[in-house]
């Protein structure tokens, strides 16, 4: 399939303009293809050649003004359109499309729990064409009516009010203007819940086996759904520009969720089948609100080209956040951000795949190109870019920015330099060279702090200075290349107080810019038992702490009053591992010891994520890997018994995950599967029967003949990934031969089904037996991706890597595999990453042997 490139872009919105589709979908015709017929009107503004996009089944017919066209013409997934005259046009195709089974497209899932299916869309980027025929670029933006058959009994869903005619057809609100990516339809006969907010309809709606898990949390959703709707409607002069708001929480999804005007598809994953912490319900708020951040950032103001995708995840990221903390219960999301998120970022901007946030245009000559800058540099780094900005220029002249931005290119398209202009117009700071500084650079900073005694004169002339001798310095060095506005947090041993011994208490915080006038900071008092710089996390860039405030966060870092602040330490931490200078023993010993004290769920539960998936799994050497399971298990033990009272669920739930994760002896897991409950609770759901099975098989205590039993009890589709997952995990060459057969050879697998088999082939401990597939993984993953596509292609990347073979002869092998020519882009970006990170591993191994 062709991509388009952005010169084919701006030439083609050069000469077109289109007013309008008038499409009709029948999803009656049978279980592998659904019938397209497109009208399209548009304007050509001179004479000359274009081609409009569609990858059909079959191509039945196409015309052009009433004027039959030859459908052989059509070029791999590219019509041509000679010859065009100047003036109105307008265009009819017919067409059989594919469903698909891979979350591109039209995809096609059957519920195992009770044989229903459902169809949803997910056509960004450029997989419109899998649907129906376009002009498929964001800047040809136009109007979408859109009349769809499906069985009866079924439910379908678009961008606008939808209504059933009678016998299985529906008509669906045309849409105002909007871009082809943006178009969506679900059908199936969805559960719904369905309210009025602001005089427009707002509906969630799942799969009919999930609608229990929904109706119990409806409540919340819709809440969360309002409340930011109406602080939205506080920030934005601009009102909600659609008609309705459905959010349809929808199977084997991709992403996290996509922004579709009117209709915001989610992974049903957010329907909670099983037990959840607070942070995890926090995270489904927080999508909800990211999404609908995007019905102005990214649908009432589209990119023109893709490299300005951060323009769309930058601002809904930061603002999801943001609105969330405002305007709903949970306002701490800013350290979930810190300690989930931005690690994240800091990760995808040391990697040799590093862009900056808004690239320049010739970075992103191509849709595939394009596809590949979705990261944690477009979101996590964008966002913290942005909380930056508002931290140096205010909000209020920020929000007179974004609502000048919205006013002048509603329904329209922006540039990255559109908005800094309409940032400017708000204020009088230099908005463009911050831009420059923040947008269009690769990297992290490293903020360096220094305390001292300043000299006599210097402290009696300070202006913080008390001249008695009782000042203390400040020096920051950075190094990189971005001015910050950061604040210090000042802290003593709060011995002798309330708070009790081994507890900090705050003595000042302060605003400095770095890089300043070369003169160090002096402010009163004796020198502080800890200096954090970027106190509150409102900069991006790594902190290196003096050697006597790195001594006090070691043995007080969970008696740091604020949560926030611990979460900038504990990425320290993270971020010195990473880089060599934090023996990983001494990272999880400081989790040992401070986290059985930590009261907030997100720096519990990210700080164990890092120590089980990145220092037990890959940084320690295999002959010290039984150490630090074990350091692991003594800890989720420990929280275990701290919260046998029932005084914290979400505490005890996260360390009960995390202790089967980690358990290297079946006993203790055998008795909580065979009696179904953690001994003091929590009884087992199936997420965590799932999760207790798929150990045991790592560790060769099950089989076959009980996994088929556990899917049994369980078949809905979490059921077959659990037990796709635990058959992939066993410890036997059959189980290993059975598994990389279905990932690379046959090809049925969906994309949720090839994700849990990769998931459960690759295991730390397993590297005997797994071995032999590590090069054979690079030329079958190539030809893998070439058949089945980026989304298929981005998951063997992602989860059938052979991550923890981690040693020189298979970094070479990956290494070498980089130079094939067949790999496709969205393949060898991940790769590419993926190496980097071995690479990371294995230094960090020589280093702590070394």
């Amino acid at each position: 399939m062709s991509v388009l490139t952005r010169d084919e872009a701006q030439t083609r919105a050069q000469i077109l303009d289109v007013e309008r589709y008038t499409i009709a979908l029948d999803l009656t015709t049978g279980e592998e293809t659904f019938d397209s017929r497109t009208a399209v009107r548009f304007t050509a503004r001179a004479a000359g050649d274009t081609f409009v996009e569609v990858k059909p089944a079959t191509l039945r017919s196409i015309s052009l003004d009433g004027h039959p066209l030859d459908p052989a013409l059509l070029d791999g997934n590219r019509y041509p359109l000679t010859g065009l005259t100047a003036g109105p046009h307008e265009l009819h195709i017919d067409a059989a499309m594919h469903y698909s089974r891979t979350g591109e497209g039209m995809h096609r899932f059957t519920d195992p729990t009770d044989g229903e299916t459902y169809l949803y869309t997910q056509l960004f980027m450029e997989d419109v064409q899998r649907v129906f025929a376009a002009f498929d670029q964001p800047d040809l933006k136009s109007v979408f009516a859109i009349d769809v058959t499906a069985p009866e009994g079924w439910t379908v869903l678009g961008n606008g009010v939808a209504e059933h005619t009678g016998q299985g057809r529906w008509t669906i609100a045309p849409t105002p203007l909007i871009s082809t990516y943006l178009v969506a339809i679900a059908a199936g006969p969805w559960h719904s819940v369905t309210t009025e907010h602001a005089g427009l309809p707002f509906g969630i709606h799942c799969r009919r086996s999930l609608a229990p898990h929904l109706d119990a949390d409806a409540d919340e959703i819709l809440d969360i759904t309002r409340a930011c709707y109406d602080r939205y409607h506080e920030k934005f002069d601009e009102p909600y520009p659609f008609d309705s708001y459905d959010q349809a929480f929808v199977p084997e999804f991709n992403a996290g969720a996509m922004e579709n005007p009117g209709l915001v598809t989610f992974r049903d994953e957010f329907v909670y089948r099983s037990a959840v912490t607070d942070t995890e319900r926090q995270t489904r708020a927080m999508v909800i609100a990211h999404e609908m951040a995007h019905m102005w950032f990214g649908d009432l103001v589209t990119l023109t080209w893709w490299d300005d995708i951060w323009l769309n995840e930058s601002f809904a990221e930061y603002m999801g956040y943001q609105t969330l903390t405002e305007a709903t219960h949970f306002t701490d999301t800013w350290v979930d951000f810190g300690v989930a998120r931005k690690g994240w970022g800091y990760d995808a901007d040391q990697r040799p795949s590093t862009h900056p946030v808004a690239p320049d245009p010739d970075a992103v000559p191509d849709t595939a190109s394009a596809l590949l800058n979705f990261d944690g540099i477009s979101y996590a780094k964008g966002a913290s870019a942005l909380r930056q900005l508002v931290a140096w220029l205010g909000e209020k002249d920020f929000l007179a920015g974004i609502n000048a931005h919205f006013a002048r290119h509603r329904f329209a398209n922006a540039t990255l330099a559109d908005f800094i202009d309409n940032l400017a117009s708000a204020t009088d700071r230099d908005v463009h060279a911050w831009a420059e500084q923040w947008l269009r650079t690769t990297g992290i900073d490293t903020l360096t702090a220094e305390t001292g005694t300043p000299e006599p004169a210097a402290a009696l002339t300070a202006p913080n200075g008390n001249g008695n001798g009782q000042s203390w310095s400040l020096t920051v060095t950075r190094d990189g290349s971005r001015p910050h506005r950061i604040t210090v947090g000042a802290y003593d041993h709060a011995l002798g107080t309330q708070a009790g011994p081994g507890h900090l208490a705050l003595r000042d915080r302060f605003e400095i810019d770095v890089p300043g006038d070369g003169t160090p900071t002096i402010r009163p008092g004796h020198r502080p038992a800890l200096v954090v710089l970027n106190d509150g996390d409102l900069t991006y860039a790594k902190v290196r702490l003096d050697t006597a405030s790195w001594d006090t966060v070691l043995t007080g870092l969970s008696g740091i009053p604020d949560a926030l602040t611990r979460a900038v330490l504990w990425n320290t931490a993270r971020d010195m591992v990473r880089d060599g200078e934090l023996d990983p023993a001494t990272y999880l010993a400081t989790a040992r010891t401070h986290l059985p004290h930590e009261s907030d769920l997100a720096l519990v539960q990210g700080v164990l994520t890092f120590a089980a998936g990145q220092i037990a799994a890959r940084y320690t050497a295999p002959e010290n890997r039984p150490a630090a399971l074990a350091t692991l298990t003594d800890l989720c033990r420990d929280l275990i018994r701290r919260t046998e009272d029932g005084s914290n669920p979400g505490l005890r739930l996260i360390a009960v995950r995390h202790f089967i994760d980690a358990a290297t002896q079946p006993d203790t897991l055998r008795t909580w599967l065979d009696e179904d409950t953690v001994h003091g609770g929590p009884e087992l759901d199936p997420e965590l029967r799932w999760r207790i099975l798929t150990r045991l098989a790592v560790l060769g205590a099950t089989d076959e003949t009980t996994i088929a039993a556990a899917l049994e009890a369980d078949p809905s589709a979490t059921g077959r990934e659990g037990a796709a997952r635990c058959r992939a995990a066993l410890p036997t060459p059959e189980a290993k031969a059975a598994a990389w057969d279905a990932l690379f050879t046959d090809d049925t697998l969906s994309n949720y089904l090839f994700t849990a088999t990769a998931q459960g082939f690759w295991q730390p401990g397993q590297e005997e037996l797994t071995g032999d597939y590590v090069p054979r993984f690079y030329p079958e993953a190539t030809a893998l991706a070439a058949r089945r596509g980026p989304a298929i292609a981005e998951a063997a990347g992602r989860h059938a890597f052979p991550a923890y073979a981690v040693d020189a002869e298979s970094l070479a092998t990956g290494t070498r595999a980089l130079e094939d020519p067949a790999l496709i882009p969205a393949l060898r970006r991940k790769l590419v990453d993926q190496l980097d990170d071995l690479r990371r591993a294995l230094a960090v191994r020589t280093a702590t042997s070394g």
